[in-house]
């Protein structure tokens, strides 16, 4: 670049590079979607369509689950989309990080299925909602079935003291507290104080049994398979995952019930590519992307069609039915925590030994 060293200023020429090259840069990032999601829902498979129109017009960054999320969101972090779970969605819209999404913009929406799109707290009126469901699946006990013999069907098995050292969970406030509250015998959505307490002690008393608490799922995949974990609470995708290793694993269906959970896109208040967002979102509901997710993870698509692509045998190989209202009628709908940021300050001081 020009540059006189008498003034000391920059010269006309070297001025007018700069302001091309920073209009350029900035004109660049604008075009692109700025997507926030969990590890794994950022491959270029689930949105082909997106792609073949708009090529490199996603940028994504990743979270550890969606508690990681909202923090960075509410502390100025801003994309155009992300993508929480229902149960989030009610803080996320109460902090007045959301916009509404218009369902006449989802080209699908009428082929997702009912049970996800009448959830409460997705309706913002005139058509609209806060959240588009995507992906649904189940929080469950996977163990290895040749070191873990006959177990009850149980999530006790979490506190079995046999398995000391050797068992995982997942570090996140709507997966262990819950469980923890159905042992006790507690509503794990509305609780008490005195509640809460019997759901610290039942923390307290799973902690030195366990190997650690995480979400790096591909770090318990590979613990299992080499038998360093016999049980662990996963995702359906790391059942699907193990079992498509030849790793003999069963994926558990407890008493007192599977976890069951749904996510999808929101659409930040701030979002600058709000046209983007809904190609991406309209990509994302494409019949195929659904099918892929369900091949691939293990995981249950939001949409009846793409459900239809996917032959029976190979869902009953997933245990995956292929009307979600079948599975809620046996599991846990992880549904909004009124107590969530007490809950999850007590589940931080217990881990940390408290």
């Amino acid at each position: 670049m020009a540059f006189d060293l008498i003034s000391g200023k920059m010269a006309r020429t070297g001025l007018a590079a700069l302001a091309l090259a920073l209009s350029s840069t900035v004109a660049f990032a604008g075009d692109k979607l700025q997507y926030f999601t969990w590890s794994g829902y950022e491959l270029p498979d689930f949105n082909k369509s997106f792609l073949a129109a708009h090529p490199d017009g996603v940028e994504a960054s990743i979270f550890g689950d969606d508690d990681d999320a909202f923090t960075k969101v509410k502390a100025g972090f801003r994309p155009d989309i992300a993508h929480p779970c229902y149960d989030k969605v009610a803080r996320w819209n109460k902090e007045g990080l959301l916009q509404p999404i218009d369902t006449k913009r989802i080209k699908n929406w009428d082929s997702i299925f009912p049970v996800f799109k009448n959830l409460p707290d997705l309706q913002a009126g005139d058509g609209k909602v806060w959240m588009v469901p995507w992906d649904w699946g189940n929080t469950s006990i996977l163990y290895r079935t040749d070191l873990v013999k006959n177990p009850e069907a149980s999530w006790n098995l979490l506190w079995d003291k046999q398995y000391a050292g050797r068992m995982a969970t997942i570090d996140a406030v709507h997966d262990t507290p819950i469980v923890a509250a159905l042992l006790a015998g507690v509503n794990p959505f509305d609780m008490t104080p005195e509640q809460m307490d019997k759901v610290a002690e039942k923390l307290r008393e799973q902690r030195p049994l366990l190997s650690n608490y995480t979400t790096d799922m591909t770090s318990v995949e590979q613990a299992l398979a080499s038998g360093q974990l016999v049980a662990a609470m996963t995702w359906n995708a790391s059942a699907t995952s193990l079992k498509k290793q030849g790793v003999p694993v069963e994926f558990m269906k407890p008493k007192e019930g599977m976890l069951t959970w749904s996510c999808g896109f929101v659409m930040l208040k701030d979002a600058k590519n709000v046209d983007l967002a809904y190609d991406f979102i309209n990509s994302r509901l494409d019949a195929d992307s659904g099918k892929y997710l369900i091949e691939s993870y293990g995981y249950g698509s939001s949409l009846s069609s793409a459900f239809a692509t996917v032959p029976k045998e190979e869902l009953e190989k997933l245990q995956l039915p292929s009307d979600p209202e079948v599975m809620l009628k046996t599991t846990i709908f992880t549904g909004p925590m009124k107590q969530n940021d007490e809950l999850a300050k007590m589940f931080e001081k217990v881990k940390a030994g408290g």
